[in-house]
């Protein structure tokens, strides 16, 4: 970073900026560490320090070259390795036509638990308030309006 000329580095992103800091620094930084150095190599004021910081965060979690780390800090991704899990094994022995079988109960009852919402009468209660409220209402036909009866 320190090849660059301040006038290259305005023409970057945040993103780009926090990419080389974080590789120069070769450690994890918070989100205000990153985001002060930015303004510190930008020489931007404290207000935009202030005013800015929150749509750093946001560009930085919808960024992928960035990762959040456990303790709140942010690294580049490609420092760490994705541990694959498998959470579960506990499908391995079946055979596929068990597991097939499985999935079409769970389908059935997610239907099922669908159409007893779908036909749940619970929701009554509030068209008996709307009822009362227009009781006293009376239906005219159209001619009635017209011929003034």
């Amino acid at each position: 970073m320190n090849n660059l000329t301040k006038e290259d580095l305005e023409l970057m992103s945040y993103g780009d900026i926090a990419e080389l800091i974080l590789k120069d620094e070769k450690k994890s930084l918070s989100t205000a560490d990153i985001f002060q150095k930015i303004c510190d190599v930008l020489e931007l004021s404290k207000s935009t320090f202030e005013n800015k910081i929150g749509g750093f965060y946001t560009a930085l979690t919808t960024d992928k070259r960035f990762i959040l780390l456990e303790d709140g800090t942010w690294d580049l991704k490609k420092n760490h390795s994705v541990k694959k899990l498998n959470l579960d094994d506990s499908f391995d022995d079946l055979e596929d036509e068990e597991l097939e079988n499985l999935q079409d109960e769970d389908m059935e009852e997610s239907y099922e638990d669908e159409e007893k919402d779908i036909y749940d009468d619970s929701s009554d209660e509030d068209d008996d308030d709307v009822t009362d409220e227009y009781k006293d209402l009376v239906i005219v036909d159209e001619d009635e309006l017209e011929s003034g009866e």
